[in-house]
């Protein structure tokens, strides 16, 4: 599928910084344009101290993005908090958890994270029930998140640390270009709320992020192209493997295995079940009852079996 310009919902990487999408640009003579949707605003001491969350209540946190960290040690630093060393860290991807280093001294043993899915910290996060986590959070729903975290009954607390700014962005003329990138459904409220007028004909949009596909589903706007999923993996892959023509495949959606359902019922692992482990229950009673008494004469007859080996052996 032929593009050229393509409008990007982030910031422009820094000069020099490695970035997937100028190495996309560079090999597809791509005009790519960076621009924000948001800006992205701190909550203040005084409006955090009204929520009543003191932060040494806590023995754990859960970070999801750069933002999350970036927050939160600012506010501990203006409500003069000392942050413990006993403090664990759970952070969604290794790139977030090395962020840490920028406020922390790095050590494995309170530093944890996941791959790329919030699912799989929650798989980590069962080997610690016994912490009391705060989750930094901006004022956006990410119901995802706390939807695993309340299936999973952690003991949280969500802490709002920041709030998103939406940007005008009337100045663009998205006729103009063949693609636009989101990453958020702030991403989608933004451009609908600058241009409400917006209909299927008038943009292509890729997004990242079953959430954001369904803020673009929910506001009817068309879904181009769909990341994360097996054949892409990344947003930039996703946009490569478009221009050449490949197949999407299906948004990946991971789940925790610790929340996996047990035999398709709602229950999870390590629950208890009124069936043993490894056996089906029998609904046909008489069958069953059948089944019992045929088990009691073959463990008659072995005894019997055995009895009569053990008399030949005395008369020997």
């Amino acid at each position: 599928m032929k593009l050229k310009r393509i409008l990007i919902s982030q910031p422009a990487p820094a000069e020099g910084e490695q970035s997937p999408y100028r190495d996309l640009a560079a090999k597809y003579n791509l005009d790519l344009t960076f621009f924000k949707f948001f800006e992205t605003v701190g909550v203040t001491a005084s409006e955090f101290r009204k929520t009543r969350i003191h932060l040494q209540d806590y023995s754990a946190v859960i970070f999801n993005s750069r933002l999350a960290i970036d927050h939160f040690f600012r506010l501990a630093k203006e409500l003069r908090v000392t942050i413990p060393d006993s403090m664990k860290y759970f952070c969604t991807t290794d790139a977030i958890g090395n962020y840490l280093q920028t406020y922390v001294q790095y050590r494995k043993r309170k530093v944890f994270t996941g791959q790329q899915h919030f699912a799989e910290l929650i798989d980590i996060l069962s080997k610690h029930r016994e912490e009391s986590f705060i989750f930094p959070c901006s004022d956006e729903k990410q119901t995802e998140y706390f939807k695993l975290l309340d299936k999973g009954k952690f003991k949280y607390t969500k802490a709002t640390m920041y709030y998103s700014k939406p940007r005008d962005l009337k100045s663009f003329d998205l006729k103009s270009f063949d693609l636009i990138v989101l990453f958020s459904p702030i991403g989608v409220r933004v451009l609908t709320q600058s241009f409400p007028e917006l209909t299927s004909e008038d943009v292509r949009i890729a997004a990242l992020g079953t959430a954001t596909h369904a803020a673009l589903a929910a506001a009817g706007l068309p879904l181009a192209i769909a990341a994360p999923t097996k054949q892409s993996p990344s947003m930039a892959m996703a946009i490569e493997n478009y221009i050449l023509g490949k197949e999407q495949g299906s948004v990946i959606v991971a789940k925790p295995a610790s929340l996996r359902s047990v035999r398709g019922s709602s229950r999870p692992r390590g629950t208890a079940s009124n069936t043993r482990k490894g056996k089906s229950p029998i609904a046909d009673k008489a069958k069953y009852k059948q089944l019992q008494e045929e088990r009691k004469a073959q463990a008659a007859e072995r005894r019997a079996k055995r009895a009569a080996t053990k008399a030949n052996e005395k008369k020997r």
